[in-house]
Formats: structure tokens, sequence, C-alpha cells
């Protein structure tokens, strides 16, 4: 299952690359021993956190001065039956929350529908 997840998220980092609106990044989230000493080392943004991060540029209303800003994306990357952890719902919720966009995504598809969500 994974290799068809690694797959679809690089189908997805491709067809999203297109767009000059949005900027996606390779979350590897994971822990291996320190090599010196043998400690964890964790890496990644945290537990739960998407496969694909980054954001998308969104234009601010004329009454809000104008400004460009970046909104939060988080992408949790599926194969066609996977399902969130509980921790990656957590991640999505909090993301959403806070006013970013967050998904599942099978397929580039589903990515492009995520990516339209606004959020004000």
């Amino acid at each position: 299952m994974a290799n068809v997840e690694t797959k679809i998220q690089q189908e997805i980092r491709l067809g999203l690359g297109m767009r000059d609106d949005v900027r996606l990044f390779r979350n590897q989230v994971g822990q291996l021993p320190d090599p010196r000493t043998g400690r964890p080392v964790q890496f990644g943004l945290a537990k739960g956190s998407a496969d694909l991060v980054g954001w998308k540029t969104i234009e601010i209303t004329p009454d809000m001065v104008g400004l460009s800003v970046a909104q939060f994306v988080s992408l949790e990357v599926k194969a066609p039956k996977g399902r969130p952890t509980a921790s990656q719902s957590a991640w999505m919720s909090a993301v959403e929350n806070a006013g970013g966009i967050a998904g599942i995504a099978r397929s580039v598809e589903e990515a492009q529908g995520i990516i339209e969500q606004t959020k004000a």
C-alpha cells in the first residue's frame, strides 16, 4: 500500500507543481536512532502531520489592504482505501480550525479540489 501512496503523492506533487499559487513539500515524519548515542531522534513536523505541506497564495480583499498572503496547506496522501490515523485526523482539524486548508487526497483531482477550498 505504501508504494501506491508514494505513486499518488508524486502524481499530486507533479500535478499541482504546475500552479503558480501553490507550493507543496514532502513532510517525512518518523524516528531513527542517533548513530553516536543511540537515542531516538524525531524528524518531520509532528506526529500526524500530513505527507505534503506548503501554502496557497490568496488575494486579500480590498477592504483588507489588498495584500497577498500564504494560506497553509496540508494534504494527507492515501491509497484508495486508506484511512487516516487518529493523530492525522487531529492534525487536519487543527489546520482547518486555524484557517488552513487540509484534506485527504487519493488523486491529483482530489488534491486540486482540496486546494480550491477558500477559508476566510
